[in-house]
């Protein structure tokens, strides 16, 4: 019997506190929400893609190449005849041509007779991997050459860049891993900011004092922040001089492309989401009545967070309207300056909102700390 008191003790404490059935179901909601429009976005209709494609020499090869291309549902291939072969090249190297295809001197005939045959048949197959259709086309045109007999040599050249390479691997990673690691930081020394002080009795000291609801609200989250950015920085030197080393290249080459004004956007950018993140969880703890409650909380919202901060590497073809959404507007921008896209309205306009936002916050916790039934349970 006095194992069914306590457990029925447990229950209604549970059951009879909103906060606390809110910190158990919320989580499930926003992963269900969240990945459905991830879901929604990554299976809308399929990309029409159309690929312009010069061949010199002559094979039949061509024809079942253009039919596997086809296959995919709005993709078409045009073959044009060239016999400027360096011509070719260059426009496939900036873009402007999908790829190049050169067979040798009578290559259809001398694949039987490759064996006996002095002269060993030939095809090259030229591309520019650093769009993703082109990488596309490239993998069905080598897998469909591959299979084309056995007797004859294929070369393939790719004129994607290296450097290019690695800032396509730090704009998916790099924003992401800032974000965690920021947040990381912010919650060690944010979360018992006012939960702790709640717990040991000194916030009702402080709030008798003639001061100011908004004044101690900033008070808090203006220090916290700061020390934060410590953290911050810290984590971004330690994740962008690990990358290269993670990607296999050469640091130099890494943030080759990146100047004065993109590291300088990149700073904005991060300084614009730390004040906000430590808000958001300086708000947190301000609603919850422990450090426990607050925790439980706050992983919530770095979940949140960490989905945000990774949705751009997923979802091809976000819109302008992502500088609206706080800290995904940031990774956003981040993304696009790591690429060399730099979009300087919408670094600017992130950057404002962030510290909009985290004025709204403050606000926020200046009319919790004004409720008692929220300091004191009242």
């Amino acid at each position: 019997m006095k194992l069914l008191a306590l457990m029925k003790k447990e229950f209604t404490r549970f059951f009879r506190d909103p906060r606390l059935i809110v910190s158990m179901i919320l989580p499930g909601i926003l992963i269900y929400i969240i990945y459905s429009v991830m879901g929604t976005a990554m299976t809308s209709e399929p990309a029409a893609y159309h690929f312009n494609v010069y061949v010199s020499g002559e094979s039949a090869v061509v024809q079942t190449i253009e039919q596997t291309v086809e296959l995919n549902e709005g993709w078409t291939v045009t073959f044009e005849q060239t016999d400027d072969a360096d011509a070719a090249r260059a426009e496939v190297e900036t873009g402007e041509a999908t790829a190049l295809i050169v067979f040798s001197e009578g290559f259809d005939d001398m694949i039987g007779l490759a064996p006996r045959a002095s002269i060993i048949p030939a095809a090259e197959l030229v591309y520019n991997s650093e769009d993703s259709a082109i990488s596309a086309f490239a993998a069905i045109a080598d897998a469909v050459l591959d299979a084309y007999g056995r007797s004859f040599v294929l070369t393939t050249t790719d004129y994607a860049q290296s450097e290019n390479f690695a800032a396509q691997m730090m704009a998916g990673i790099l924003p992401f891993l800032i974000v965690v690691f920021v947040f990381s930081s912010c919650m060690s020394v944010t979360l018992e900011s006012v939960a702790g002080e709640k717990e040991r009795g000194t916030l009702a000291t402080i709030l008798v004092t003639s001061a100011r609801r908004w004044d101690i609200a900033l008070g808090k989250v203006l220090p916290l922040a700061c020390v934060s950015l410590i953290g911050a920085a810290s984590s971004f030197l330690g994740v962008a001089l690990s990358m290269p080393a993670l990607m296999g290249v050469s640091i130099d080459v890494a943030i080759g492309g990146i100047g004065f004004v993109d590291y300088l956007m990149l700073f904005l950018l991060i300084f614009s989401f730390v004040p906000l993140i430590v808000a958001a969880i300086a708000a947190v703890s301000t609603l919850s009545r422990s450090v426990k409650e607050a925790s439980g909380y706050t992983s919530v919202i770095m979940i949140l967070m960490m989905v945000l901060s990774i949705v751009t590497a997923f979802v091809d073809g976000i819109g302008g309207w992502v500088v609206a959404v706080p800290v995904l507007n940031a990774v956003s921008a981040m993304q696009g300056v790591l690429m060399g896209n730099m979009v300087v309205w919408q670094c600017i306009v992130s950057f404002a909102l962030n510290i909009v936002y985290a004025g709204v916050l403050v606000f926020l916790i200046a009319r919790m700390l004004s409720s008692e039934r929220i300091m004191f349970g009242k």
